[in-house]
Protein backbone atom coordinates (compact mmCIF):
# COMPACT_ATOMS: atom_id res chain seq x y z
CA UNK A 1 0.00 0.00 0.00
CA UNK A 2 1.10 3.48 -0.89
CA UNK A 3 1.39 6.56 1.55
CA UNK A 4 -0.92 9.52 1.29
CA UNK A 5 0.69 12.22 0.88
CA UNK A 6 -0.31 13.85 3.88
CA UNK A 7 1.50 10.35 5.39
CA UNK A 8 4.31 11.48 3.56
CA UNK A 9 4.45 15.31 4.39
CA UNK A 10 4.00 14.34 8.29
CA UNK A 11 6.61 11.44 8.52
CA UNK A 12 8.23 11.14 11.16
CA UNK A 13 11.92 11.81 8.64
CA UNK A 14 10.45 15.16 7.43
CA UNK A 15 8.92 16.15 10.55
CA UNK A 16 12.79 15.21 12.07
CA UNK A 17 14.33 17.34 9.23
CA UNK A 18 11.70 20.17 9.55
CA UNK A 19 12.63 20.33 13.25
CA UNK A 20 16.11 20.98 12.71
CA UNK A 21 15.63 24.64 11.54
CA UNK A 22 13.86 26.41 14.25
CA UNK A 23 16.38 24.88 16.06
CA UNK A 24 18.98 25.93 14.35
CA UNK A 25 17.66 29.38 14.82
CA UNK A 26 17.28 28.76 18.87
CA UNK A 27 20.93 28.65 18.65
CA UNK A 28 21.48 31.53 16.97
CA UNK A 29 19.61 33.45 19.55
CA UNK A 30 21.21 31.94 21.90
CA UNK A 31 24.42 32.64 20.57
CA UNK A 32 23.74 36.42 19.80
CA UNK A 33 22.26 36.95 23.58
CA UNK A 34 24.87 37.67 25.93
CA UNK A 35 23.20 36.96 28.51
CA UNK A 36 23.30 33.32 27.71
CA UNK A 37 25.61 31.12 30.24
CA UNK A 38 28.14 29.88 27.70
CA UNK A 39 28.31 26.53 29.48
CA UNK A 40 24.83 26.13 28.36
CA UNK A 41 25.30 27.35 24.89
CA UNK A 42 28.41 24.58 24.27
CA UNK A 43 25.76 22.11 25.56
CA UNK A 44 22.62 23.35 23.39
CA UNK A 45 25.35 22.76 20.27
CA UNK A 46 26.70 19.46 21.79
CA UNK A 47 22.76 18.56 21.06
CA UNK A 48 23.54 18.85 17.33
CA UNK A 49 26.34 16.33 17.69
CA UNK A 50 23.54 13.73 19.17
CA UNK A 51 21.87 14.31 16.01
CA UNK A 52 24.63 14.26 14.03
CA UNK A 53 25.47 10.87 15.63
CA UNK A 54 22.22 9.48 15.86
CA UNK A 55 21.35 9.61 12.16
CA UNK A 56 24.49 7.81 10.92
CA UNK A 57 23.53 5.33 13.81
CA UNK A 58 20.03 5.09 12.79
CA UNK A 59 20.65 4.42 9.37
CA UNK A 60 23.62 1.67 10.08
CA UNK A 61 21.16 -0.46 11.89
CA UNK A 62 18.36 -0.06 9.67
CA UNK A 63 20.55 -0.64 6.33
CA UNK A 64 23.16 -2.88 8.05
CA UNK A 65 21.53 -4.98 10.54
CA UNK A 66 18.02 -4.75 9.41
CA UNK A 67 16.61 -3.48 12.81
CA UNK A 68 15.48 -0.16 14.03
CA UNK A 69 18.24 1.81 16.66
CA UNK A 70 16.00 1.60 19.15
CA UNK A 71 16.93 -2.04 18.77
CA UNK A 72 20.28 -2.38 18.43
CA UNK A 73 21.05 -1.74 22.48
CA UNK A 74 24.95 -1.14 21.96
CA UNK A 75 24.43 1.15 18.83
CA UNK A 76 21.53 3.22 20.47
CA UNK A 77 23.11 3.23 24.15
CA UNK A 78 26.82 4.83 22.59
CA UNK A 79 24.24 7.64 20.54
CA UNK A 80 22.40 8.36 23.65
CA UNK A 81 25.69 9.17 25.14
CA UNK A 82 25.73 12.18 23.58
CA UNK A 83 22.23 13.30 24.55
CA UNK A 84 23.03 12.67 28.25
CA UNK A 85 26.25 14.53 27.69
CA UNK A 86 24.61 17.77 26.22
CA UNK A 87 21.89 17.76 28.90
CA UNK A 88 24.45 17.59 31.32
CA UNK A 89 25.99 20.53 29.73
CA UNK A 90 23.58 22.18 29.89
CA UNK A 91 22.24 22.12 33.61
CA UNK A 92 25.62 22.97 34.54
CA UNK A 93 25.68 25.98 32.27
CA UNK A 94 22.32 26.85 34.12
CA UNK A 95 23.53 26.33 37.73
CA UNK A 96 26.28 27.83 37.21
CA UNK A 97 24.67 31.00 35.94
CA UNK A 98 22.20 30.82 38.81
CA UNK A 99 25.01 29.98 41.61
CA UNK A 100 26.95 33.51 40.21
CA UNK A 101 23.30 35.53 40.27
CA UNK A 102 22.79 34.76 43.73
CA UNK A 103 26.62 35.28 44.69
CA UNK A 104 26.20 38.97 43.17
CA UNK A 105 22.92 39.58 44.71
Amino acid sequence: MTPSIIESVFSKESLFAVSLFPYLGFLWFMTKKIEAPKIALIGFYLTLVFVAVTIPAGLYAQFTLHKSLANVDWLHGGAEVFLTLSNITIALGFSKALNKLRIEN
